[in-house]
């Protein structure tokens, strides 16, 4: 059964796919049935270019665990990048801390 649960964000960054690196423009984000990992769903996550066509996406297909924790990383990780790295975060306020 398809979920048709679907989120598209813009990016602004790069990706290394098999033709090199490209621009990428957006993320698109599902949980669907997989083209190649072995899961009856998954998180699949497409960085693309628009411009460029589908044939230059750079793509991931996850576990929900596997999203979950990936998820939980980017999360820690920005908001230790947010108050300047290196245990920036600890040493913040509690009431910054407990912002999620």
């Amino acid at each position: 059964m398809c979920t048709s649960i679907l989120e598209i964000v813009e990016t602004d960054g790069m990706g290394k796919g098999g033709e090199g690196w490209i621009v990428l423009t957006h993320a698109v984000v599902s949980y669907d049935h997989p083209h190649h990992a072995l899961f009856d769903d998954c998180i699949t996550i497409d960085f693309v270019n628009k411009a460029l066509g589908p044939g230059s996406r750079i793509a991931l297909e996850i576990s929900l665990d596997s999203a979950k924790a990936l998820s939980a990383a980017l999360q820690s990780a920005i908001r230790q990048a947010e108050f300047g790295g290196r245990g920036g975060y600890d040493d913040a306020p509690a009431e910054l801390r407990q912002q999620k």
